[in-house]
């Protein structure tokens, strides 16, 4: 199995578990491992009390980064990226997704740092609940990345959330 890096070959047969690894070497380590996922939705909002051109109706291609940590399972795996992905889908996306957010968030102004926090928030609180959570994995949320636009950001960080 001596092989220059980059050097071309076609597999002649894929790794078999049980045969060519054992399932006690499929987890290689028990460090906690951050993974990330990230969304986009398209939304409408204005800010109150605010004085510029966001007091008006407007809308933005957002995009939404999620950082989730654990602890490798017996497979190697942390936190499945399905897993992100249908707590976005089954909790999340839907106050976001072409919505009015004045109207579909809890009251709050809709700033990109007040929004941060309520994904930071609904994002945990899935991760903790029955239906996804693994007491072995240890998974938690480590930031949410909130853009409003290609170049600009809020970002609500665990320990920030936490010890605060």
């Amino acid at each position: 199995m001596n092989r220059t890096p980059g050097e071309f070959r076609i597999v002649e047969s894929l790794q078999k578990l049980g045969t060519d690894i054992r399932e006690d070497q499929l987890r290689y380590h028990r460090r906690r491992v951050l993974v990330s996922k990230e969304f986009t939705f398209d939304a409408a909002h204005h800010l109150h009390a605010y004085e510029g051109k966001c007091k008006n109706l407007h809308g933005h291609t957002y995009k939404v980064v999620f950082g989730v940590s654990g602890r490798p399972d017996e497979t190697g795996m942390t936190v499945d990226f399905g897993t992100i992905k249908d707590i976005w889908k089954q909790e999340i996306e839907g106050y976001l997704d072409h919505r009015y957010l004045n109207e579909t968030l809890p009251p709050m102004n809709t700033t990109a740092e007040n929004m941060v926090v309520w994904l930071f928030e609904k994002m945990e609180a899935a991760l903790q609940s029955e239906a996804y959570r693994h007491a072995e994995l240890e998974g938690r949320t480590e930031f949410v990345r909130l853009y409003e636009t290609p170049t600009s950001y809020a970002e609500a960080r665990r320990e920030w959330m936490i010890d605060e």
